[in-house]
C-alpha cells in the first residue's frame, strides 16, 4: 500500500520513533505492536504516518537493527503535541509499553 503526502512540507513537524522489541524473534509481540501503532492512526492530528521494518540495505551508515519504525506527519509542533496527550498516544504507550526495550524518537522541523 502507497500513500502520498499531499501537504506543503514547508510548516510540517516530522516525528519518526524506532522501537526495539524485547522479544525481537517474536511475531505476536511485532503484531501486538503494529497494532497498537494502528490505534493510533485513529488519531486527526496525525496528517500521514508509515509503519515500516528495516530495508534489506546494507551499508555502513545504516541502523537496521530495530524492530518497527513508526514515522507521523503533522501540520505543526502544536498538533504534535496534542498527539503526545492524546488519551489514545497515552493508552498506546500504557498497552504496549512492556513490549519494548527501547525507543528512539527524531523530531524534526523545515530548516
Amino acid at each position: 500500500m502507497y500513500y502520498i503526502i499531499n501537504m506543503e512540507l514547508s510548516t510540517a513537524f516530522v516525528h519518526h520513533v524506532f522501537f526495539w522489541l524485547n522479544n525481537p524473534d517474536s511475531k505476536e509481540d511485532l503484531d501486538q505492536l503494529v497494532a497498537g501503532l494502528h490505534s493510533l492512526t485513529q488519531i486527526e492530528e496525525i496528517k500521514s504516518f508509515h509503519i515500516g521494518i528495516p530495508a534489506a540495505t546494507n551499508r555502513a551508515v545504516i541502523d537496521a537493527s530495530y524492530s518497527i519504525s513508526w514515522l507521523n506527519i503533522f501540520n505543526s509542533p502544536e498538533d504534535q503535541e496534542k498527539y503526545q496527550n492524546h488519551p489514545i498516544h497515552l493508552a498506546f504507550v500504557e498497552n504496549c509499553s512492556s513490549l519494548w526495550q527501547k525507543v528512539q524518537v527524531y523530531d524534526s522541523v523545515t530548516f
